[in-house]
């Protein structure tokens, strides 16, 4: 797989994403599909549907800024002055 250019601000972006999509958005999928399972039938249940959707979101935007942290090669940007 290729490297692709990215500025080490934009990296520093990237990972403080992905830290917060694992240390808070991820953990408060997980709370409300066990909230939303603790309401009984999960068939008719839209609150568990919608959580289990904002999970596959979540862990998508997961697997796709690993990938680019992952694939970066970071460059330096000088500006002139």
């Amino acid at each position: 797989m290729s490297k692709v250019p990215m500025t080490v601000r934009g990296h520093e972006l990237l990972q403080e994403e992905l830290k917060k999509l694992k240390s808070i958005d991820r953990p408060n999928v997980v709370k409300a599909i066990a909230e939303a399972r603790a309401h009984g039938d999960l068939r008719e249940n839209a609150e568990y549907h919608a959580a289990k959707e904002r999970q596959g979101q979540v862990e998508a935007q997961i697997a796709e800024l690993e990938t680019q942290t992952g694939t970066s090669r970071l460059v330096h940007c000088w500006r002139r002055g």
